[in-house]
């Protein structure tokens, strides 16, 4: 059986304990490989996340393989990359830590006579490395429902290599005697079937003549019996004149085609920036979500991701400064020490005003404490005089009697906060991280939200949906950033998106925040929630009554507006953003040539959206080389007309060569 998707399957590549890869073609006839997870494995506790998070840091890797689309919420959930992308489904099994059995290639058929293959083909990629910091699945390696996919003999490894009819326009093969099929069965090629492929037999080889006997020719050449008349004489003048208004015609019509064809006439297209596949997965920018890689193909989902994905925020804090004794301000340790809290936030006022977690980005003074004596213990761990098994057990007994300050004992720490966009690393001060500083806070019972301004304008801003009714068994998306990687300085951060449901409300505090079923991660906290349409409903931070304190808990946008109001910044889009939102209203209508304009308008009003430049390729490559609609209107009617008129012109001129031709016979 094989997997749901939107291509049609041809063969099968490769396969592991865990799943399979396939070869495919899409609906525009381009070839893809697929990398299919087993439905039962998938079902077991963290192996669907660790698929798709194995499939994200493989693609944002340098040399990693992008993804053409994929669907990792399925069944069976899925991964499709271009077939020019090499044996990427291999890579990424194997990143998984799975053995991988690629199917053996058939040789490639050639125009010669077929020549006979020694050997099993060896192949062709090497194994590739494993991707520093994949989750560890929960419940260990499932085992395979149907045994390991065994290795299919003589079955072709690309699509590109099945050869199962005649070549057009090409001369028959059957004026040459047909031997007798080898003894040993010919290679079999699948053959799409009503139902999926089926294997037909290959043709039987073809042994034609000797090299050296030339091939028959049925009319040989015979003498000529009757001498031809000399030819008339030319008459190139007229000739030249119908050839002259040919060529008048053609460059004309090319002008005119030209002139329809082009949106902007005098100033080239921009060079493509992702696949032609009708959707934006192989764009070589890098927005820091794919809402078409995390949710069903120009689905409701994928439009809610859109609209939000471009206004989320990585924050990052770093804290600098001296530990010291409380009762008599002793130093710790005589060197300073710097440690950082990151999170996620929201962009909620295009001029630069972002929302995000109070206890990340200006943390009480006990968490101040805490991770600077983290940050010592580390250090002395370095230099050889703690063991790293007592990391915990020093900062517990420290906390209490400790303070962290500047350089004087009645000096505050120094901190820098920076936010970054789309994709964002650690430990970031130059561009693209933009420096902001804290407006205005709340404590952890008015909501755990503070108001940061980013010393940037024009920045992708969500909305605010005032208006949300949220209740047990309500289902959201929650956005927020995440990273798989272990090296904490090094990390990447992307933004990570998951569908919830509300357990529950809990009343016991004004506030009435409501829970979830699942999180992001870690750094989430100060990441969304929101609405079906993409506004935002809350903002997510720990569930301090849980053991894991995982970020669970979800302060409603009551409290975001609040905030808001309290500091005087109203929650207002900008006009990038309103053209943003027009552009993905047409695009997901099918209106591709108005997506294509406003993207256009967006993208050059906020650079830093670039699921605008995105989508705006999606939307070039949905319309087709043959869509003319966005086309100069008045290049029809002057086509027209002239093509009219040089018609005439090459009717009148044939007719007196006609006439010329009788004349001279008699």
């Amino acid at each position: 059986m094989q997997p749901e998707g939107p291509y049609r399957f041809t063969h099968l590549l490769g396969g592991s304990p865990v799943g399979k890869a396939w070869a495919a073609i899409d609906e525009q006839g381009r070839f893809v490989s697929v990398a299919v997870l087993d439905a039962t494995v998938a079902a077991a506790p963290g192996w669907r996340e660790a698929f798709a998070e194995v499939a994200n840091a493989l693609a944002q890797s340098p040399d990693g393989p992008p993804i053409t689309y994929a669907d990792f919420s399925a069944a069976a959930p899925w991964v499709a990359y271009a077939a020019e992308a090499g044996p990427a489904p291999e890579k990424l099994f194997r990143a998984l830590g799975v053995e991988y059995q690629p199917v053996p290639a058939a040789p490639r058929p050639v125009s010669a006579p077929p020549q006979p293959v020694s050997g099993v083909p060896q192949p062709v990629s090497g194994v590739p490395q494993p991707v520093s910091g994949v989750p560890q699945p929960v419940s260990g390696v499932p085992q395979p429902v149907s045994g390991v996919p065994q290795p299919v003999v003589d079955m072709p490894h690309a699509p590109w290599a099945v050869q199962s009819a005649a070549i057009p326009n090409q001369p028959s093969a059957q004026t040459h005697p047909v031997s007798a099929a080898p003894a040993s069965s010919a290679p079999a090629s699948p053959v799409a079937g009503p139902t999926g492929p089926e294997v037909a037999p290959m043709p039987a080889t073809v042994s034609g003549p000797p090299a050296d006997v030339p091939p028959f020719d049925p009319y040989p050449g015979a003498v000529r019996r009757i001498k031809p008349s000399a030819p008339p004489k030319r008459r190139t003048g007229l000739w030249a004149g119908v050839a002259a208004l040919a060529l008048v015609a053609v460059v004309g019509g090319g002008a005119g085609i030209y002139a329809l064809s082009s949106d902007e006439p005098g100033e080239p297209d921009p060079p493509p920036t992702a696949a032609s596949s009708g959707f934006p997965a192989a764009t070589p920018l890098a927005p820091g979500l794919k809402p078409w890689a995390q949710a069903a193909l120009r689905s409701p989902e994928e439009h809610a991701l859109a609209v939000a994905g471009p206004s989320m925020v990585f924050m990052e804090v770093m804290f600098t400064g001296y530990v010291r004794n409380k009762a008599d301000g002793a130093l710790l340790n005589k060197a300073p020490v710097t440690f950082s809290r990151r999170c996620s936030g929201v962009v909620v006022q295009h001029e630069g005003y972002v929302l995000s977690n109070s206890q990340c980005v200006q943390p009480t003074p006990d968490l101040l404490v805490g991770g600077a004596l983290n940050a010592v213990a580390n250090r002395l761990v370095t230099e050889g005089s703690l063991q790293a098994k007592d990391i915990s057990t020093y900062t517990r007994a420290r906390v209490g009697t400790s303070v962290f300050t500047g350089l004087q004992a009645a000096d505050k720490p120094e901190s820098r906060l920076y936010g970054q966009l789309n994709i964002a690393k650690g430990e970031v001060t130059d561009s693209p991280a933009i420096p902001g500083a804290v407006v205005r806070a709340l404590p952890i019972e008015a909501g755990n939200i503070a108001l940061v301004k980013l010393e940037q304008k024009n920045l992708p801003t969500s909305e605010l949906n005032t208006s949300a009714g949220i209740s047990a068994e309500t289902s959201l998306l929650v956005l927020g950033y995440g990273t798989t990687d272990t090296s904490f300085r090094a990390a990447t951060y992307t933004v990570l998106s998951k569908s919830v449901t509300v357990t529950g409300v809990d009343t016991s505090t004004p506030l009435n925040p409501y829970r979830i079923n699942e999180d992001l991660g870690l750094y989430s906290r100060g990441g969304v929630a929101i609405d079906p349409s993409g506004r935002v409903v809350g903002m997510l931070d720990n569930d301090l009554l849980r053991p894991d304190k995982a970020n669970r808990l979800v302060a409603p946008v009551s409290a975001m507006t609040a905030l808001l109001q309290a500091a005087g910044v109203s929650n207002a889009l900008g006009e990038a953003d309103n053209q943003y939102r027009s552009g993905l209203d047409a695009y997901f209508a099918g209106d591709e040539s108005t997506a294509i304009a406003r993207f256009d308008e967006a993208a050059r009003n906020s650079p830093t959206n670039l699921l605008a430049q995105s989508y705006r390729q999606a939307a070039v490559d949905s319309r087709g080389p043959g869509d003319d609609s966005g086309g100069s209107s008045w290049a029809v009617p002057v086509i027209a007309a002239a093509g009219g008129a040089l018609a005439v012109a090459i009717v009148v001129a044939v007719a007196m060569l006609l006439a010329r031709r009788r004349n001279s016979r008699y």
